[in-house]
Parts: structure tokens; sequence; C-alpha cells
């Protein structure tokens, strides 16, 4: 029994320091919920920045428990986690990229819950859109956010038209 507890552990670390290819930076925190002997449970705002599209940078404000589940990373977080993407720079795009990549990826619980931030592209509107939601083998969470980057000239540059850039 120990054994199986070991390996369902071992795989499991495996699986969270895998499941982001960057790591987000943390902006600050904010205490939402007050507790007297443990951690207080926050508000956390990271930010993000695409790995395939220069110049685009997201920040997600998501939940983080406190208290003493949430002290070992055993709590299972929430899915209300809000998103916003912006230009921060001159758009250049690294590679293709299909509709739904995943841009960022993160365990919410010790197995089975992850969010994730996908990308996809507006061509009529010429416009990236970035939706986070969570989801879980069985029974995903319909709580999400949305957020649209237009691309615009930045100084003298035109901007790429991100339908040019679909795996299609």
């Amino acid at each position: 029994m120990l054994a199986r507890i070991a390996l369902a552990l071992a795989l499991t670390m495996g699986a969270l320091t895998g499941a982001a290819a960057q790591e987000p930076d943390l902006i600050f925190k904010k205490s939402t919920v007050w507790r007297a002997l443990t951690p207080d449970d926050k508000l956390a705002i990271y930010g993000i920045d695409d790995p395939v599209v220069d110049g685009v940078a997201c920040h997600y404000t998501t939940p983080e428990r406190g208290g003493i589940s949430g002290t070992f990373g055993v709590a299972e977080e929430v899915s209300d986690i809000s998103l916003s993407c912006r230009q921060v720079g001159p758009v250049k795009f690294k590679q293709k990229f299909g509709q739904g990549d995943v841009v960022f990826s993160e365990r919410r619980s010790l197995i089975f819950k992850k969010m994730q931030i996908v990308r996809g592209c507006d061509a009529k509107r010429n416009t990236l859109v970035y939706m986070v939601y969570s989801d879980r083998p069985i029974e995903g969470s319909p709580k999400n956010s949305t957020s649209t980057v237009p691309l615009m000239p930045w100084g003298t540059e035109v901007p790429p038209k991100c339908g040019e850039w679909l795996n299609k």
C-alpha cells in the first residue's frame, strides 16, 4: 500500500513539473479570507508572455486557498480565474499555430484539475482571442474568461495578419 502511494506521488510530481512550459511571473497577492493560525486565502495576479507571439502578454487572477490543505498543496483550487491579454510591443509570430493551442497550463489540484489558457485567431477582425478555463477528465468546468488582442500598428511597423499564421 505504501509503495502505491509513493508511486502515485512520484507520478503526480512529474505531472506537476511538466505542466507549464514557462513559469508565470507573480505580480502580487491580496488576502481575501483571514485565517488565524494558517495562511490566508488569497487572490494572486500572474503575468505570462505568449510563447509563440512576441508582443502579447496576458495577466490572470486566480484564487489560492490557505488553511492547512492549502499549506500542504493538497487543496483543490476553484475554477474562478479571470484573464486579460494585451499587445505590449510589436507583434511577431515565431511559428504557425492552431485554433485553441495551449499558451499556458497549470495544475489546480493534486491530480485531476488543470487550468489552461488557449489562443485562437479571429482572422476577419485580425484579432487574437485568448480563453482561460479549467478542466478535469470526468467533469470540466463551464467557468471561463475570454480576452481579445486586436493586432495594431506599433510605431511604424504594420501588424501581421494572424490568419496567415494559422495551421490549416
